[in-house]
């Protein structure tokens, strides 16, 4: 992880730096169930748009990935955040979607969230599903076959959750 990272809430000034991160996640389309084809305005809205808290991670004035935060659901299920995140092809495997989860588990906390849930993990996204178990998440559903991946078929997609103080 480079030595002057800084992951900080997002400005309207940062939507270049994000669509530049976006587009290629959700074009790809082998993570995000989003249209692959979906417009840039309409992406960022999505990524950015309250109730989410969104957040730009940079080094050296390069932007290497994103990450938001939101309640999970509204009324009785409004303790528990959701979050999305998005790294750099270029920044992948050097600890940054760990310390975006960090800093969004700090925020989530900061908050009063009570835990955290990530509802539809493909099963195909090793790395992502690595970090989130080696940083105490459990797997606590499994929806089979929910995910159309571009060149898999049909795959699972995971429920994660996490307590974040005590008991969710």
């Amino acid at each position: 992880m480079p030595h002057d990272l800084t992951i900080r809430p997002v400005t309207r000034g940062d939507d270049e730096a994000l669509w530049a991160l976006l587009e290629p996640a959700f074009r790809a389309a082998d993570t995000y169930a989003i249209e692959p084809d979906i417009g840039r305005d309409e992406a960022l809205n999505y990524w950015t748009a309250p109730p989410n808290a969104a957040f730009l991670a940079h080094a050296a004035g390069a932007p290497l990935g994103t990450c938001y935060l939101r309640p999970n659901a509204r009324g009785g299920g409004a303790h528990v955040a959701n979050a999305g995140f998005v790294t750099a092809e270029a920044a992948r495997g050097r600890g940054l979607a760990r310390a975006m989860l960090r800093r969004v588990e700090g925020e989530a906390r900061a908050r009063g969230f009570l835990a955290m849930q990530f509802n539809f993990v493909v099963e195909t996204n090793a790395a992502a599903l690595h970090i989130w178990r080696s940083e105490g998440y459990a797997e606590v559903g499994r929806l089979p076959g929910a995910f159309r991946h571009p060149r898999q078929g049909h795959v699972d997609a995971l429920v994660m959750f996490k307590p974040l103080e005590g008991r969710a």
